[in-house]
């Protein structure tokens, strides 16, 4: 484990008590008269003063109530199925383990097992259609039907053409096949070929992954970094090399699974606080510090506190500048999240320290990932250079995972330096405009409609509340009719009262694309019970 400075006596600021129970901390004289410590950093102090604006409207209880019913009753016929299916009465096929295979480690659950052939499969039609073009704004699509209830598919032979793409997390557009990035990936191909067939630590470490690695550094203001083939892994097999035995982990409740497998595969002990919590994440911090370690009592090793810069399935924003404070008050580590947020949020893209023009070195480990903002694929980590040259030698994912392609490294460094103004054009400040210009006219959009929208005002991510399970897949197959591609998220991935479409929007769409999206209430989604939205005049990041 990297030997951070260890937890011991602490020494609060003179007055200071609770840094939560009183006003935001985003409203503070204290936070407002900030300065980043970093002189590279540019300071916005106009940002601080924006309201910090987030929807979370509470489940309708009569929905509530219909809905647990709806699950209710496909409960009993599932039930009633399985029963007719043992006397071969019921037709519909399901999967089931061979007898030479009953003594085996079962693959699923009981409950997963009977929700997923009851259940899931009634609209697994609503995922992994085959998309045959670059997802782009719009898409080709494949089109396919079932002869058995979605149990298998057929290909009718048919494409579905330009397909509006509202559920790709291509929030600057480039995922294209051509341009700058493009052209730039080809040359990178013609160069080093596609695949490296190394690790970073043998014959696999080229100078283009040295390039990319001192370009992210530059573009977090942090004093070096480390890149990763897979998004995924960098989270999932790094932290388990930041912390272990005798660390405490403080996870958000809404973290990604990356976050939550690398957590467990750490052996740390776990906490889970309150979505955007302070106060929970304070009483947590308050608790580890008074009462260390379980049977031991001895003060932890360390505390990492674990969060996202946007949550994928709410379109909330972290509250940073709130951790910060609370990190710094209790001496905890901060380990950040930008898989979503990075090039999607600030006013130079650089993430949610961006939007709220705080410090990078306020933020211990930064983590994020290549394949949403740059059109690429996988992640990195940026931080203090003695932290980077640990994982060097201690993360799984840098010892044994093959180096990323260069083809992808060099789609990484182009779409970068555009996102810079390093190409020399204006490209990148007209995208992250754009794409500013497109979430709040699309969240208005959706809003004046009478919908239930989830998440802040300035989030690409954009969930649309659809609460019942059958209008997962009637809301899904409807848009697909109107040549509109959506994404579709239920239980377990959701509460299960909280079903809901997710809307990504893109700096690549065109007001025209967004105004074709008109959803009616034909399936009684409109629950707002109070519309109403501040018409004032929108301001943009200049």
């Amino acid at each position: 484990m990297l030997p951070f400075t260890k937890l011991s006596q602490l020494e609060p600021r003179a007055g200071v008590t609770n840094l939560s129970e009183t006003e935001s901390y985003f409203k503070s004289t204290e936070f407002l008269s900030l300065k980043p410590l970093n002189p590279n950093v540019p300071h916005n102090p106009s940002l601080y003063k924006k309201p910090f604006v987030e929807s979370f409207e509470e489940t309708p209880l009569m929905v509530a109530v219909l809905t647990y019913m709806g699950y209710g009753i496909l409960t009993i016929f599932g039930y009633l199925r399985d029963f007719l299916r043992q006397w071969n009465i019921e037709k519909r096929h399901i999967a089931r383990e061979r007898d030479e295979q009953k003594d085996f480690v079962p693959l699923y659950q009981d409950f997963e097992n009977f929700y997923n052939r009851n259940l899931y499969i009634r609209i697994r039609d609503n995922w992994n259609r085959p998309v045959c073009s670059v997802p782009g704004p719009k898409m080709d699509l494949i089109e396919r039907s079932t002869p058995n209830y979605n149990w298998t598919f057929e290909y009718t032979g048919r494409v579905l053409k330009d397909v509006l793409n509202l559920g790709s997390y291509n929030y600057l557009g480039f995922a294209e096949n051509k341009g700058p990035c493009a052209d730039a990936a080809i040359e990178a191909t013609q160069a080093y070929g596609v695949g490296v067939g190394s690790t970073r630590c043998e014959m696999g470490n080229l100078d283009i992954h040295e390039e990319l690695e001192q370009l992210v550094a530059r573009f977090l203001g942090v004093e070096s970094s480390m890149a990763f083939g897979m998004g995924f892994a960098t989270n999932s097999m790094n932290i388990p090399a930041l912390t272990g035995k005798g660390c405490l982990i403080l996870s958000d409740e809404l973290n990604h699974a990356s976050l939550v497998l690398g957590a467990r595969l750490s052996s740390s002990t776990i906490r889970v606080f309150k979505h955007n919590n302070m106060q929970s994440l304070e009483k947590l911090l308050r608790d580890a510090i008074v009462h260390g370690q379980p049977r031991t009592h001895r003060p932890w090793k360390k505390i990492l506190i674990v969060v996202e810069g946007i949550y994928s399935m709410e379109g909330s924003i972290v509250r940073l500048p709130e951790i910060i404070a609370l990190k710094k008050h209790y001496k905890a580590y901060l380990y950040l999240d930008e898989a979503h947020s990075i090039g999607a949020l600030g006013p130079n893209g650089k993430g949610v320290v961006d939007y709220f023009g705080l410090d990078p070195k306020d933020v211990d480990i930064m983590m994020g990932t290549f394949t949403k903002s740059f059109g690429a694929a996988g992640g990195y980590i940026g931080g203090k250079k003695e932290l980077i040259d640990y994982l060097r030698c201690h993360s799984h994912s840098a010892v044994y995972a093959t180096s990323m392609s260069p083809p992808v490294a060099q789609q990484i460094i182009t779409s970068m330096k555009i996102i810079m103004g390093e190409d020399g054009t204006t490209l990148g400040a007209d995208r992250l405009r754009q794409l500013h210009e497109n979430t709040t006219y699309f969240r208005r959009k959706l809003h004046d409609m009478g919908l239930i929208i989830y998440g802040n005002e300035d989030s690409p991510v954009i969930p649309m509340m659809l609460y019942m399970p059958a209008k997962i897949g009637a809301f899904g197959r409807q848009m697909l009719k109107k040549n509109i591609g959506i994404v579709g998220v239920g239980f377990p991935a959701t509460p299960i009262i909280e079903s809901r479409a997710r809307f990504c929007v893109s700096a690549a769409h065109t007001r025209e694309m967004l105004n074709t999206v008109n959803i009616s209430d034909s399936w009684q989604s409109k629950y707002v019970r109070r519309l109403k939205y501040i018409n004032e005049t929108l301001t943009y990041y200049k």
